[in-house]
This record gives C-alpha cells, structure tokens and sequence, in this order.
C-alpha cells in the first residue's frame, strides 16, 4: 500500500505536492520554504503541461491603422468559490455557479491593440497612467515576476509566440528581428474600470480580455476553452496561483453553473441559467452591489488555503466539500426560481468562506453589515475576501432602497458607494475597427 502510494505521489502532480508538504511541515526555517517552494513549483509545472498548449505562429492580421478592441464583463461569484483552485480541483472537480456582469450599463474590462512600426511592444495603462516599451526577450520573461509592470500583458505576449519557449516554427535572434518579420510591433492598451482588489476576478479576466485581442491581432485562431486555459497558464507563469472560475465567469456569459471534473485537465463544463429568481432581484433593485473601499489583494489568502489543501487538512477539506454542495443546491434553487433559497446560499456562501479563513471578513465589513439594518436578508464579499465588492440580497426592493439610504448617509470611508450592474448577456467580445 505505501508503495502504491509512492507511486502515485510520481505520477499524480496534487500527490507530489502534498508529499512535499508534508516534509515541509516536519522541517523548519529555509529547508521548510524550499519544501514549500518546490511543491508549488510542481504544482504549477503540471498545470502547465496539462493545459496542452500549443505553441503559437503569431501573424500580423490587422490592417494598417485598425484596431483590436476587446471588452469583457466581470464576475460575480455566488457559490463554490475556491473548488476551483489547485489542488482541491484536481482531485475532486470544482463546481462554481457565477454570473458575468456589467458595471454602470458597460463592460469594465477594455483591451486595445494596435499595429506600429517600430519593432517593439508599447504598453499603456490608461487608467494608471503607466507606460513601458518591451524591446527584448529578457523584458519578455520579466512577467515570471508578478510584481513587475505589466506582467500580465508580458505573460500574454510570450504564450502568443512572441518568446521562443512559445514559439512555434524557427527562433529569431531578437525581438526586434521576429518583429520585423510580424511587420513591426504592437501597441497594447489596458483601460480597468475596477479597483484593484476588488474581488470580481479583475486580473484573470483582463489576462483573458489581452489574450483575446491578441488572439484577433495576431491571426491565432484560438476558440473560448484555449483562452480559458491560457488563463491558467499566464497565472502559473506569474507564480499566483489562483483558480479557473474567473475567466469562466467572462468569458461564458450570464448565470451559469461551471464544473470540472477530477484530473490535471481542468476543462470546464458550463450550464446556463437563462432566467432566475437571481435575475429577477437584480431587475427589481432587491439585489445590491457596494464597493466597500477597502481592498485586500487575494495571493495572501490564497497561499494559505492552498497551503491547507495541499497538506490535506481535513477541516478546510470538509469545508470546501459544503461549499461545493452549496454551489450545486444553488444552482438547483436558482432552477426552480426559489427566492428564498437564493437568500439562503448566499448566507451561507458567506459563513462558509469564513470558515474557510477568518481573515476573510474584517471589523469594518461587519460594521458596514451592521449599518445596512433590517431588511438584509444575505451578504457576501466576492473573491477571496477581506474587502473589495459586497454583494447584498435584501427582503424587497422597498428594504433594498432603506438599505442604500442608511449606508449612503453613513459611508465607512470616502471611496465606499453602490454600483449599478447588470446581468451581462454578451461575453467577452472582440471587434476590429474599420
């Protein structure tokens, strides 16, 4: 049996990972951090090799003076969040019900690229008023730092063919000279309409969004389940981690029930929910979305829930067991449009994301839970928590208003407010302008 064991540890990469945690906790100081270091590493590696990913031939498809634009909604993440994070998922599937939306009547996630001259990769952020000029392989790779600028769009570039450990076909001798035969360069303009640490899956989904305009610049020819997974190759090359209910939230449209089933091969199955008592309550206003103004970037939850899984810690196992069946009981109530069922998993969504981690919730959450008052019948912060957006079912659209009135007449600090959203029926789109 222990050599059954063994043996699976070598070829089942969760397995190897939870080996080499378990050493790690029975080491101490630096040979517990390079324990800890290598399961991630190995966890991270298969990812990638279990995505298949092709290597891509980029190609200049856009005419002179066109333009790429690609726009996306965000996520709302009702139930089941973290069964899609490794390892839990490929050991035993994820299932996540979410709901792509859109941010004050528009998609909050915009992408531009644009053909240049130059051989080099312009970056903007239009919304941080930051910009870099990437002109070799080395600036390229700098994206396995993810605290580098523009990582992100650094990590979608390379999985285009843009670096030769991606690149399908002969090896150019620079960037400069690849570019040259592309036809020139890019320019690649970002424009976020969400806070960072918002909690709905803001960087996943804007990897996917630059994916799908290079996707369309350079000729790739990529379907929905390719970005899907280069989604998750672009966080493992970052070395965050992170699940696959994100992207899926923007790039499957509207209300859905997303499952996984066990393996390295995490290809998404996806059940719509065209109409539900969800959808009715964000057309009456019973539903609520505020931004809280505080903000708590989620790798440091994520680390230590991953940490839980992958020494296989019963309690957060169990955990995540009923919030995986929270999600299903959902979607089943969601089916039959019980209102109060929806009150129900959401509350619970909640109390078990704090289950999960205490540090998920804060004093100033409760307080601002406390000042919304009667008539709140569920909350929930989205993503990993601690801050960001608060997702608030209230008993009618009537309490809904006396929830807003009272909070907007005692905001907890300057940057807090209610956002306007709605059920986004498009997914992420990509147009050429003419």
């Amino acid at each position: 049996r222990r050599g059954a064991a063994f043996a699976a540890a070598g070829t089942r990469p969760e397995y190897a990972a939870r080996w080499l945690h378990l050493l790690a906790d029975l080491a101490a100081g630096r040979e517990r951090r390079d324990r800890r270091g290598a399961a991630r590493a190995r966890l991270q590696q298969a990812m990638l090799a279990a995505s298949h990913l092709a290597k891509a031939r980029p190609r200049r498809s856009l005419a002179a003076g066109r333009t790429a634009w690609a726009r996306s909604p965000v996520r709302l993440d009702l139930a089941g969040g973290w069964t899609d994070t490794p390892p839990y998922c490929l050991e035993h599937g994820g299932a996540v019900l979410n709901v792509a939306v859109e941010l004050d009547g528009r998609p909050p996630i915009q992408v531009f690229v644009r053909s240049i001259r130059e051989p080099l990769f312009r970056l903007r952020s239009l919304d941080l008023a930051q910009a870099e000029d990437v002109r070799t392989f080395t600036a390229l790779a700098a994206c396995r730092h993810p605290a580098a600028s523009f990582a992100l769009t650094k990590a979608a570039l390379a999985l285009a063919g843009f670096h030769p450990a991606f690149r399908r076909g002969p090896r150019a001798r620079t960037l400069a000279d690849q570019l040259r035969a592309f036809g020139g360069g890019l320019e690649i303009s970002l424009q976020s309409d969400v806070p960072k640490g918002s909690g709905l899956g803001t960087s996943s989904i804007l990897a996917a969004t630059i994916l799908a305009a290079l996707n369309r610049a350079c000729g790739l020819r990529w379907r929905t389940v390719d970005l899907y997974r280069r989604v998750l190759a672009v966080e493992q090359m970052l070395t965050i981690g992170g699940g696959w209910q994100d992207q899926a939230g923007a790039l499957f449209p509207g209300l859905k029930l997303v499952r996984t089933a066990a393996g390295p091969a995490q290809t998404p199955s996806v059940r719509p929910l065209p109409g539900s008592a969800f959808a009715a309550g964000v057309a009456a206003g019973s539903i609520l979305l505020y931004y809280t103004g505080i903000t708590r970037l989620a790798k440091d939850i994520l680390q230590e829930i991953v940490q839980d899984m992958a020494s296989g810690r019963s309690s957060t196992l169990r955990t995540l067991g009923l919030i995986r069946g929270n999600a299903l009981a959902l979607d089943r109530a969601l089916r039959v449009g019980a209102a109060e069922a929806l009150h129900r998993c959401v509350a619970r969504s909640w109390d078990l994301n704090r289950r999960l981690d205490s540090g998920t919730t804060s004093p100033e959450i409760d307080q601002i839970l406390a000042t919304a008052g009667p008539g709140l019948k569920a909350a929930k912060l989205l993503g990993a928590g601690g801050g960001g957006y608060l997702l608030m079912t209230a008993a009618s659209p009537a309490a809904a208003r006396r929830i807003q009135t009272r909070l907007e007449a005692n905001p907890p600090n300057k940057q807090a407010r209610f956002t306007p959203f709605s059920v986004a029926q498009n997914s992420l789109k990509v147009t050429v302008s003419q």
